[in-house]
């Protein structure tokens, strides 16, 4: 939308939305599904430390899943990391979150999988989302290269396969819901999201 999450031009939205307690959710790290206009610089998560600042609820989309940003030092490095560094800001515990939507499509790395299901310190802070409508397009994600990974047990793959045909977003729950790694798997406070939009 060519809204940079940095600019002082967002401060009185900012200012309204803490007073509201009104969470924002926003794009971290790569786009590829639209285009938006300058999104290899808006989207770096560390733009979003103004509205943190401000006291708001930032939900970081997809938790800045794919592609690379810039460091306050210049250095590239991967947009996940960023995002990590953040969530272990000791000052935004309680207002930085991030969505798992998008983290099963096909371009995203497996290691951010791993990542996410075993940091379980940070599950009381991540939300479920489906990214509707991509979880319907079948060729979006590939079950077996969570088998490969060793995410998700062979005998699910044809019970998920059937559900993707019938109802995408139940399938995109259930993947969600069957992924672990070293025995750890999502919580399931990160699939109730409501308490965290009613307020």
């Amino acid at each position: 939308m060519g809204i940079d999450p940095a600019s002082p031009q967002c401060d009185l939205f900012y200012k309204a939305a803490a007073k509201l307690n009104m969470p924002i959710i926003s794009h971290g790290g790569e786009e590829n599904a639209v285009h938006g206009a300058n999104q290899p610089l808006f989207g770096n998560p560390l733009r979003l430390r103004r509205a943190l600042d401000a006291g708001v609820r930032v939900v970081i989309a997809h938790c800045a899943s794919l592609g690379e940003d810039l460091t306050d030092d210049g250095r590239s490095i991967r947009s996940f990391d960023i995002f990590a560094k953040l969530m272990a800001e000791k000052q935004w515990q309680d207002r930085l979150f991030g969505d798992i939507s998008a983290i099963t499509l096909r371009n995203h790395d497996t290691d951010v999988i791993k990542t996410l299901l075993t940091e379980s310190a940070w599950h009381s802070r991540l939300l479920n989302g489906s990214d509707y409508p991509l979880t319907g397009v079948l060729p979006l994600i590939s079950l077996k290269k969570f088998t490969k990974a060793g995410l998700l047990a062979e005998d699910s793959i044809k019970p998920l396969q059937t559900l993707q045909d019938y109802h995408p977003f139940r399938f995109d729950f259930v993947l969600k819901r069957s992924l672990s790694w070293q025995g750890k798997g999502f919580a399931s406070s990160v699939f109730e999201t409501r308490p965290f939009f009613v307020t």
